[in-house]
């Protein structure tokens, strides 16, 4: 008997409320990915340009973390997913969130080029743009685990194979709460909005009913991942489960609150001498925040940062 999938009523996803006016970029329209220095070196940097006039853009910061339609100019009810790393290749590419613009560039250690030693990924991997996992919050359930200093981390698994620095909208499934070396270090999962599997999933228990074994995996490849370097297994808080949209949603608008004060600065004025954080902790916010701002530059008074909306379903970033 052939299999009919009928799509499933998606009422939890309304779309959000248009948002105000910005200088952020809401897709990838007229957006190009350009190559600089030579591949498989530590010089080798993926830089976005706009337009033809080809003005550098931040893929961390000029590019907003809700998706808008380039023919209306509405927002939608996706978010902009910036791809790292493309399914099935093991560089480990991401972006350099202390360099001017933050490029893509492959990461490193003592000199050489990392990549990961138990093989290629089988998922799309990259970062939500304008997110932050703050260094110096613990969420209640990270297991006493700060964040890590890093926008937060996206897993796409749809079928596409998204090339490094791409940005496609995708859908929120859900989301897992890795422990990653002491720190908070949270996984989103989600599926490419054109992808044929999109329609069918709205939840993290769709996930389970139409990929049979996605979730364990995904799981099972961040426990294991760097056994290869002689490194224990990672852990995971909230006894391991994948936690819903919902909940997913509330990760993304505290950092991208974070996000939002580590830009203006705020997050550094509000640190003070006497807060209980170490210093190291506090030189990393300042020199990050110092580079964010020098990256937005003379553009900062043109961005326009909402406070989350007050849609019950969807927040609005």
């Amino acid at each position: 008997m052939e299999e009919t999938l009928i799509p499933l009523n998606d009422n939890s996803a309304k779309a959000a409320k248009s948002p105000s006016r910005s200088n952020s970029f809401g897709s990838d329209k007229d957006i190009s990915l350009h190559e600089d220095g030579e591949d498989n070196t530590l010089d080798y940097r993926i830089h976005a340009k706009h337009g033809q006039n080809a003005k550098t853009l931040s893929l961390w910061h000029d590019i907003s973390l809700s998706h808008i339609d380039a023919d209306t100019g509405k927002q939608t009810e996706y978010y902009n997913f910036v791809c790292e790393i493309p399914k099935f290749t093991r560089k480990k590419y991401e972006i350099a969130t202390d360099e001017e613009f933050t490029p893509i560039k492959q990461d490193e250690k003592k000199g050489k080029l990392r990549e990961f030693k138990k093989g290629d990924i089988f998922f799309n991997y990259g970062c939500f743009p304008q997110t932050w996992e703050d260094p110096t919050f613990v969420h209640p359930d990270a297991e006493g685990c700060r964040g890590d200093n890093d926008p937060l981390d996206v897993c796409e698994i749809g079928a596409r194979i998204v090339k490094c620095g791409g940005i496609r909208p995708v859908k929120i499934l859900g989301i897992l709460m890795m422990i990653d070396e002491g720190e908070a270090d949270w996984k989103l999962i989600t599926i490419d909005k054109d992808d044929k599997w999109a329609p069918f999933m709205n939840d993290i228990n769709d996930v389970d009913e139409q990929m049979p074994g996605m979730l364990d995996a995904i799981r099972e490849w961040y426990r294991t991942y760097k056994i290869p370097d002689g490194k224990p297994p990672n852990t995971f808080g909230l006894d391991e489960k994948f936690m819903n949209k919902a909940y997913a949603l509330e990760i993304m608008a505290e950092c991208n609150h974070a996000w939002k004060e580590l830009i203006s600065g705020e997050k550094v004025r509000k640190m003070g001498d006497n807060n209980g954080h170490t210093e190291e902790v506090k030189k990393l916010v300042r020199k990050l925040s110092t580079n964010s701002l020098a990256a937005l530059g003379t553009n900062l008074d043109e961005h326009d940062f909402p406070d989350t909306g007050d849609d019950d379903d969807a927040p609005a970033f």
